[in-house]
């Protein structure tokens, strides 16, 4: 489960579905006449390019067939051998009748259950017997405008491209939507809006209702009506089908490892002769935006942030993507940019007005366009979160941009296009594919990486100031301004009062702001250059494992997985080994405040500013065994990286702001994440799941009001401060180059001490003692949701992973067993998740874990259908064929994260420490492969025990105790 660190850290920063052979050819219904009348098709809407000045990617071929569909389709070998494919249909929740208000989003689901030649139970099973896992490889989406199905293929040989694609093409033409099957889906759909009914949800409902009242978008969320979802007849689902799921409405997408003529001709021949069954169905009228006053909305909701929001609405500009367009927009942002930097720097301040606060502009689904501003804040500080926010946004727009400000935005702006345009070679497949199906669905030009700096160049030469000053008014006028509070409590007289604090705040005077001081980067030298004291190449592994006097390791590994790229993790210290089990400690904050506070001779903002157009980064976290910070840069940035990195180790800044900041914040992150049962389960069971170490439970609000700055600098500087220095480099980076970066910054620092030795009893981390009947535990949100959670203790992977791995593989069965029993047959349960842990650092400690967002009165329908699952995983062998579906995807998915960055960073970690786990990650696939039917029996009996199991529920603390 998530870990208390992270799940805070989370709290703080405010489908789809299928042996053996490949399919046979899709036969389909095709008659003369309708094939004639196909060849007339136009699509829905043409590429955006034809409308526009604007170049298209070059290296994206562009087509329509006959019957009106559209392709997209772009070799990339990021990583080698895989493929993205996207189909997406130009249909959504807005093209809904008021009779079928959620049926484009459960027709998505009905697209998995059983097509005219792939029967319901083998649409997942194909997929899977290809590698494919559900959800993460096979899945789909609904939204107010498309319906999107997106496949990542694990190998692009014929078998699983064609198999893929007819797949996709029975989807979207030959969906059997019986009777029975819509039936059983219905409880389905119902988890799913149960699980999405959350304060966030809700808070959106509030705000698409005050900017479109009166408009098709105000009451068409995906989601839909329960009562029509429980009711709607067949007839229903299949006129909004044969109505949108036409080939003029579609376009597939597909970007991979593969030849670009021979997927051309895959897609003709698998979609050419599709053929529209019903008249194509209307495009709404979505409404225009009516003339509105000044406003404001008030919604209490608890277990939400605290925030509001100012708002200028005015009707959506659906002019066609062009160079002209593209500037307008880029030196308004600029503005923007600037907005959101002063805001930030006011955010991270000594007693700041709000948490945060951010201006934007944005249409939403051509309906309705807007520029916004808003702030999150501790209840009780709305007046000033509001004043401020309304004043910042007044100031700008009343006396602009100054110029130093505007060169830093373009400098930096710039220097994102600039590693793009050079990274292009190497742009991930999924990321590409997703970026096509977007321009797709907003018509616009998908563009290469070297034109958008081209074009960007153009726009900011010679740009002064006062241009920006003059184009950024323009985002805050139109109707309003709009204003939308959510807040927890009631506030102090209510809509008025706020309507009347607004109006208060525009009377009163702005100023210009003052110019910055100019300043230097002082963390340019820790010492005399070091110079390596051993060398060892791992030819193996492909990387290589420096040794310095002072106690530094480097393992660096140079790659070509994506050019500009260079990956930095520094540890050190013995982690949470050196904090106490049996109490909470203000080191708890840490990951939220280290690298907030800046460094000892620069805040966070004085840091920003004087490395503007640099690439780096700063991140800290405190792992079981040690802590460790980590960056990302470019190769021309090296250097500059470990800078900063050794600037952290041995200077952090660590100031009040950011530490009273998240202190006074507590109270709200404990309410959010109590509101939802997935919440409440991570701050109550984390530490039960631990027996009760405290390292890994969540503090109460009063616990936190006890942390002192003092006590945190002191923990995190004292744990900082001794032990071997473990730096792995991945990526773009030289082996010559990473050591120089090295040897002048952590290198030349002092020799350091021996690593400190745990605490008595930190070493161990243990799982909780059985339970014969579920620990309740209690969120605050609807009395309708709940949640079922049950958990065996396996082993650690502390040494060797072998078990732990086996272990990982039995958990895939089970979720097979799991989605197909008690999300299929039983509709108990939309998303259930089963999930398997074990420890690098504890010995001894892991588990595997099944966990489902259920109905309360399902509860012991959920533990009585895992009784039975397990019983039979124990009682007889799983198939071959079973065993391949649940592996396969697992080392599909490990051979595609080989071919990444982020893999090998995590996996070096240790190796100049435990030369003997290099062996661990040569196995890794072999082990997998290695495992059988009679081995996986074996486990689900050694491990899934009954006399084992700790169980959980978490139930409204409005509801009856079941």
């Amino acid at each position: 489960m998530t870990s208390p660190r992270r799940l805070l850290l989370l709290a703080a920063s405010s489908l789809a579905l299928l042996g053996g052979a490949a399919l046979p050819a899709v036969a389909l219904p095709s008659t003369a006449a309708a094939t004639a009348a196909a060849q007339d098709a136009q699509p829905s809407r043409p590429w955006a390019q034809a409308a526009s000045d604007i170049p298209a990617d070059p290296a994206v071929r562009f087509g329509v067939l006959p019957n009106g569909m559209r392709y997209a389709v772009m070799h990339n070998a990021t990583p080698p051998g895989q493929a993205s494919l996207r189909l997406r249909i130009d249909a959504g929740s807005l093209m809904e009748n008021d009779d079928q208000l959620g049926l484009a989003h459960f027709m998505e689901h009905m697209a998995f259950n059983g097509t005219t030649n792939v029967p319901e139970n083998e649409l997942l099973r194909i997929l899977e017997r290809l590698g494919l896992a559900f959800g993460a490889d096979t899945n789909a989406f609904t939204s107010f405008d498309q319906t999107a199905y997106t496949l990542e293929l694990p190998r692009t040989n014929d078998e699983t491209v064609d198999t893929s694609l007819h797949i996709m093409r029975e989807q979207v033409s030959e969906a059997l939507m019986k009777a029975e099957d819509i039936d059983a889906e219905r409880g389905v759909i119902e988890g799913e809006e149960r699980l999405r009914n959350t304060p966030g949800l809700r808070s959106l409902k509030a705000q698409i209702a005050l900017l479109a009242p009166g408009q098709r978008l105000s009451n068409r969320l995906p989601i839909g009506d329960l009562s029509i979802i429980r009711t709607a007849p067949r007839d229903r689902f299949v006129e909004f089908y044969n109505a949108y799921y036409r080939p003029s409405r579609a376009t597939m997408i597909a970007v991979g490892d593969f030849d670009v003529d021979q997927m051309e001709a895959k897609i003709k021949t698998t979609f050419s002769d599709w053929t529209p069954k019903a008249a194509d169905g209307p495009n709404p009228d979505l409404g225009t935006v009516a003339a509105r006053s000044p406003e404001t909305r008030i919604l209490v909701e608890p277990g939400v942030q605290s925030s509001v929001q100012l708002n200028w609405i005015r009707n959506p500009d659906l002019d066609p993507d062009t160079v002209a367009e593209r500037r307008e927009a880029l030196i308004q942002n600029l503005g923007l940019a600037v907005l959101n930097r002063r805001l930030g720097e006011i955010a991270r301040s000594e007693n700041p007005p709000f948490i945060g606060a951010g201006a934007g502009q944005t249409g939403l689904f051509r309906t309705v366009d807007l520029g916004s501003i808003s702030a999150s804040f501790n209840p009780g500080g709305l007046k000033r979160a509001l004043e401020t926010v309304e004043q910042e946004q007044r100031r700008l727009v009343q006396f602009g941009v100054g110029q130093a400000e505007l060169d830093r935005e373009i400098a930096n702006t710039r220097t994102m296009l600039e590693n793009a345009a050079q990274a292009a070679a190497t742009r991930s497949t999924p990321v590409l594919a997703n970026a096509l199906l977007g321009a797709t669905n907003d018509d616009k030009v998908f563009s290469a990486p070297a034109a958008n700096l081209a074009l960007f160049e153009a726009a900011v030469k010679d740009l002064k100031a006062a241009q920006v000053s003059n184009a950024v008014k323009s985002v805050f006028e139109g109707q309003g301004p709009l204003a939308l509070v959510v807040t927890p409590e009631a506030i102090e007289g209510g809509e008025a009062g706020v309507t009347a604090a607004l109006a208060a705040s525009r009377q009163v005077p702005v100023t210009a702001r003052a110019e910055e001081a100019q300043l230097q980067w002082p963390y340019d030298s820790f010492g005399s250059v070091a110079t390596p004291s051993a060398r060892t190449e791992v030819a193996s592994i492909g990387a290589t494992v420096v040794a310095f006097p002072n106690g530094v390791r480097l393992t660096v590994k140079p790659t070509t997985f994506k050019d500009e790229q260079i990956l930095v993790s520094v540890r050190t210290g013995i982690g949470e080994e050196g904090l106490p089990a049996d109490r909470f400690t203000s080191q708890t904050l840490a990951p939220m405040v280290f690298t907030q506070g800046g460094l000892g001779k620069l805040t966070a903002d004085e840091l920003s500013r004087v490395l503007t157009g640099k690439i780096y980064g700063a991140g800290f976290t405190i792992d079981g065994d040690a802590y460790q910070l980590s960056g990302a840069t470019r190769p021309a940035d090296l250097l500059l990286q470990m800078q900063v990195l050794a600037g952290y180790l041995t200077d952090p800044g660590l100031r009040p702001a950011p530490f009273e900041q998240i202190k006074a914040l507590f109270p709200q992150i404990i309410a959010q994440q109590m509101a939802t049962p997935g919440g409440a389960f991570g701050i109550q069971a984390s530490g039960l799941l631990a027996s009760g170490d405290k390292r890994e439970s969540f503090p109460t609000a009063q616990d936190v009001a006890g942390f002192t700055l003092d006590e945190l600098k002191q923990g995190v500087t004292q744990g900082l401060a001794s032990g071997p220095i473990d730096i792995v480099m991945v990526g773009d980076v030289k082996v010559e180059d990473a050591v120089a970066a090295v040897a002048s910054t952590f290198a030349a620092l002092p020799t350091r001490a021996p690593a400190a030795q745990p605490l008595p009893g930190s070493d161990q981390r243990r799982f909780p003692a059985p339970t014969a009947e579920p620990v309740r535990l209690t969120h605050t949100g609807p009395a309708e949701q709940a949640l079922s959670y049950i958990a065996w203790p396996t082993t650690d992977s502390v040494d060797d992973r072998t078990e732990a791995r086996k272990i990982a593989v039995l958990t895939e069965v089970l979720k097979l067993r799991v989605l197909d029993e008690i999300r299929e047959k039983q509709a108990l349960a939309y998303s259930p998740r089963v999930g398997s842990s074990s420890s690098d650092a504890f010995k001894g400690y892991g588990s595997v874990s099944i966990m489902a967002d259920t109905a309360p009165d399902k509860i012991g329908a959920f533990y009585t259908a895992v009784d039975a699952i397990v019983a039979d995983l124990h009682d007889k062998p799983i198939t071959e064929d079973e065993l391949d579906r649940a592996r396969l995807p697992v080392i599909e998915t490990l051979r595609r994260s080989q071919a990444g960055n982020e893999y090998w960073l995590s996996q070096l970690s240790d190796v100049a420490a435990k030369p003997a786990s290099v062996e661990q990650i040569l196995t890794h696939i072999s082990d997998l492969e290695s495992f059988t039917v009679a081995d996986v029996q074996a486990a689900a009996r050694q491990y899934l025990r009954s006399d084992t199991a700790w169980k959980a529920q978490v139930v409204s603390a409005n509801a009856p105790a079941q």
